[in-house]
């Protein structure tokens, strides 16, 4: 199989986990993730399949619209309710509108220090198998966004918010941050992803079903082509000429696509054949050429 398969991830379960469990309902080893989802969180998560983890770097660098909860008064080392408690702070009196204006602060470009326990890696291991060895760890500070937020609500020490955010925004970041600037400390009670890019929950098979003696046929129905996959991408049509070449990693020539607006390294490209069919992604080139970045074996 090659596609992209939009799965509702349950808690409890590793993004790993559920590759697995879809490799083995695939029949097939070439299956991998874009984006990983925490233990605790429950939600989209995209998973690929055969000439489909090719995407994955495309794939990762969407938005990401999360539904969290953060409880106040105590922070975690995990920064999730599924870690040890290391500080405590009583909540002072908040309403609504005071948490509101703080989460606005948060709002576009900001400098946030990562998560100790996450799949950063530092000198090539993962922060969160240093943690975990006892090594002394310091998470990296990098640039996020946060994009916008809604559907907040505020009692009893629990702030509720959808979020939309950039590549490499951390929510439980967020929540140790949000209970900072609260005067007092927060950690993630509960995360929901419910959109990466333009796939969302209304695309997505819960794992179970996936699990069932009908699994393999869910699978496979359920499962997104190549192309609109990256449906998000700019589309070039190619003629049946350029496709070939852009099949074989050639140089596709101006007279053999369709675009009005290809610039010389400019963003990647979805490259269609004549079928619709996703048969590479591109780039514009000299001249007016195309060159591809990524091909696919499947078209």
């Amino acid at each position: 199989m090659n596609g992209v398969l939009v799965v509702d991830k349950p808690g409890g379960l590793s993004s790993h986990d559920v590759v697995a469990r879809v490799r083995r309902v695939a029949g097939q080893r070439s299956v991998g993730h874009a984006g990983t989802l925490d233990p605790m969180a429950t939600g989209v998560l995209v998973v690929l399949l055969g000439e489909g983890t090719k995407l994955a770097s495309y794939l990762t660098a969407d938005d990401k619209v999360y539904r969290a909860a953060i409880r106040l008064g105590s922070e975690t080392d995990t920064l999730d309710a599924e870690g040890e408690v290391v500080e405590r702070a009583p909540v002072p009196a908040l309403d609504v509108g005071g948490v509101r204006r703080v989460v606005e602060s948060f709002l576009g470009p900001q400098q946030q220090r990562a998560p100790v326990v996450s799949a950063l890696k530092v000198n090539g291991r993962a922060l969160h198998e240093r943690y975990r060895r006892g090594e002394e760890v310091e998470a990296p500070i990098r640039a996020v966004r946060m994009r916008w937020f809604d559907g907040l609500t505020y009692a009893d020490g629990l702030v509720t918010l959808r979020v939309g955010v950039a590549k490499g925004y951390y929510v439980r970041s967020l929540a140790r941050d949000l209970g900072l600037a609260l005067g007092t400390r927060g950690h993630l009670e509960a995360l929901r992803r419910e959109a990466s890019g333009a796939l969302e929950l209304r695309d997505a098979v819960p794992l179970d079903a996936l699990l069932a003696t009908d699994g393999p046929e869910r699978l496979a129905s359920s499962l997104l082509s190549l192309a609109d996959a990256v449906a998000h991408l700019p589309q070039v049509e190619l003629s049946a000429a350029g496709a070939n070449d852009a099949f074989h990693g050639r140089l596709v020539r101006a007279a053999d696509y369709t675009s009005q607006a290809v610039r010389v390294g400019d963003q990647p490209l979805a490259l269609l054949g004549p079928d619709g069919s996703l048969v590479a992604i591109g780039q514009g080139h000299a001249k007016g050429t195309l060159r591809v970045v990524r091909g696919f074996r499947c078209a």
